[in-house]
């Protein structure tokens, strides 16, 4: 998939949101997915919540970082799973390596999904077992390997 068209995008919206500020009620980043036939988009998102026991986290929306005007659009010949795949594959990468993955890390996780069905958490602060999981509760690991 397109790793670097994606990079570019997500560096020209962190940039902005840099120097706009990211609203204090944002706890966590979500990418939502839009499939329009072959036609798809992607929006970021803040969201007030993070819990990796509950999928309703990004419906608590606390601003679009005004890519809901400007989404990343691209043409596909593919299934919803495959697009769904693949954007998780380039923002995991863009997480190691992407020129303002720090911003996105900073916060409690980010997440990526249609915006009618399941997420993909691509990171969690919460993953050490060290700390208090995301939904405020002691445990142990909550990634299944």
């Amino acid at each position: 998939m397109m790793f670097d068209e994606i990079s570019e995008w997500l560096d020209d919206v962190l940039e902005d949101i840099l120097d706009t500020g990211i609203p204090n009620e944002v706890t966590a980043f979500g990418f939502n997915l839009y499939d329009d036939g072959d036609d798809w988009s992607m929006e970021l998102i803040g969201a007030s919540e993070f819990d990796t026991d509950d999928e309703d986290w990004l419906c608590n929306e606390v601003t679009d970082f005004n890519t809901r005007d400007d989404p990343f659009q691209w043409h596909q010949k593919a299934e919803w799973e495959e697009i769904l795949n693949d954007v998780t594959c380039v923002l995991k990468q863009y997480l190691e390596n992407g020129k303002y993955a720090d911003v996105l890390k900073a916060k409690s996780g980010i997440g990526v999904g249609f915006i009618d069905g399941n997420i993909n958490i691509l990171y969690s602060r919460c993953r050490s077992g060290t700390k208090a999981d995301c939904t405020g509760k002691k445990s142990g690991r909550t990634d299944k390997r």
